[in-house]
């Protein structure tokens, strides 16, 4: 895919992070770190999550896609790639922008895992009382 024209974008999730190029002249290929997203994607939901925003608008088969995905578990890394590829879409036509913010795929999740206390088994998990 060289020498192509590109919309590029990056999605972030938890420690997981994903940048997508998204070319408008494409013709539905999806390639996820080098693999086809049939490939890449363990389940059904997975494929479910990457694609949203392009079943959303009726552009599944209009660009061609390939992303870059790193950090964290396949869900994570499928939630970053969904805000990325919404991200892209907005860049190359900023007018579907509100169709894709009501449904929600441009709000980045900002939950990430607390962080361990000091004299706690986890963030917040204490060690069992023991009275005697």
């Amino acid at each position: 895919m060289a020498n192509r024209a590109f919309f590029y974008a990056v999605g972030r999730r938890k420690t997981s992070r994903a940048t997508v190029k998204l070319f408008p002249d494409g013709k539905g290929d999806v390639m996820v770190n080098g693999k086809a997203l049939q490939e890449w994607a363990d389940t059904a939901e997975i494929k479910r999550t990457i694609l949203q925003p392009l079943d959303l608008l009726g552009f599944k088969k209009d660009f061609d896609l390939e992303i870059l995905s790193g950090g964290g578990g396949k869900t994570a890394q499928s939630d970053a790639i969904r805000l990325g590829i919404s991200r892209a879409i907005v860049k190359k036509d900023s007018t579907l922008r509100q169709q894709i913010k009501e449904a929600g795929f441009l709000t980045r999740d900002p939950r990430k895992k607390e962080r361990k206390k000091p004299g706690l088994k986890k963030a917040r998990r204490a060690p069992q009382f023991s009275k005697r």
